[in-house]
């Protein structure tokens, strides 16, 4: 099975090694038909720390690296 790749926006880059992406989906709501925005965040693991806080990134799920860590960093995405 296939790795997923999702993007998103760096929201917190305080810890080492890890950062936080927010990544949004927009979807139609089924009954309403408009179109909704849900956001979720992850933690993902960052060796280099290489990005900051407002940086675009694309993150790769992965085996656990820890308690919330499931996804690391493939590189920085298109805006």
């Amino acid at each position: 099975m296939p790795k997923r790749i999702l993007q998103g926006v760096v929201v917190s880059d305080k810890q080492e090694k890890t950062i936080v992406v927010k990544v949004e989906r927009r979807f139609t709501h089924p009954l309403l038909k408009k179109t909704v925005r849900r956001s979720k965040k992850y933690h993902a693991h960052d060796e280099m720390k290489a990005f900051k806080l407002g940086d675009a990134v694309s993150i790769e799920e992965t085996k656990p690296i820890s308690k919330l860590k499931r996804w690391t960093v493939v590189g920085a995405a298109a805006k």
